[in-house]
């Protein structure tokens, strides 16, 4: 697909977010948060669930973990135009609950289609609700940093930015996981196995 179509595409499923009705969210909701990004990214990072300020802005990763979120690219240069940004449900759970398997159900159709017209080369979860999407029954403890491939995706589960504001001991290890994004990335593009990595026979979505 071709980046105009990409976009348009896009654009077309973020409207039809913007109308989702397929939970009790969309009645707390002040706006839907798709994500953002570049619509060809060869990196996609997903996070859990918007939060207040992103509710208010329809832009995911805007508060404080945001902000660590942009250093982190930073320190990787990476920029946020270059990658793109989204979480596993797209409505603010109110007073920020853990989001509900019922609340990320209503959403996977939504992530399934973006991440099919992004067609990422690595896919970075953000925290565990997003990694379990991938890896379900896993621990981030154990396989935070590692790559691991899920059907036709690349998938590197990291600890949500927000983990380093609550657990300061967390910095350094999220900070030493995201330097480990080029090499994986550039061995992605590169269309070698390795690093190894482990496949998960499972059914996405």
């Amino acid at each position: 697909m071709i980046a105009a179509d990409r976009k348009s595409t896009m654009a077309s499923l973020n409207a039809e977010i913007a109308e989702c009705a397929g939970c009790e969210l969309s009645t707390t909701r002040t706006r839907t948060v798709p994500g953002e990004g570049s619509f060809d990214a060869q990196i996609a990072f997903i996070g859990e669930a918007p939060g207040y300020y992103e509710d208010q802005q329809g832009r995911p990763f805007v508060g404080p973990a945001g902000q660590f979120l942009d250093q982190l690219l930073g320190s990787i240069g990476l920029r946020r135009p270059d990658v793109f940004i989204g979480n596993v449900i797209k409505c603010r759970p109110p007073q920020n609950q853990d989001p509900l398997p019922h609340q990320i159900r209503a959403c996977e159709e939504w992530l399934k289609r973006q991440l099919e017209i992004i067609d990422p080369k690595l896919v970075v979860t953000l925290g565990r609700y997003s990694m379990a999407k991938f890896f379900p029954g896993q621990s981030i403890s154990r396989i935070h940093g590692q790559v691991r491939r899920v059907g036709d995706l690349l998938v590197v589960p990291m600890y949500h930015p927000a983990a380093a504001l609550h657990q300061g001991s967390l910095r350094k290890t999220i900070e030493d996981d995201f330097k480990k994004l080029p090499p994986l990335l550039k061995s992605a593009l590169e269309e070698k196995k390795e690093p190894a990595a482990e496949t998960q026979q499972m059914k996405l979505f």
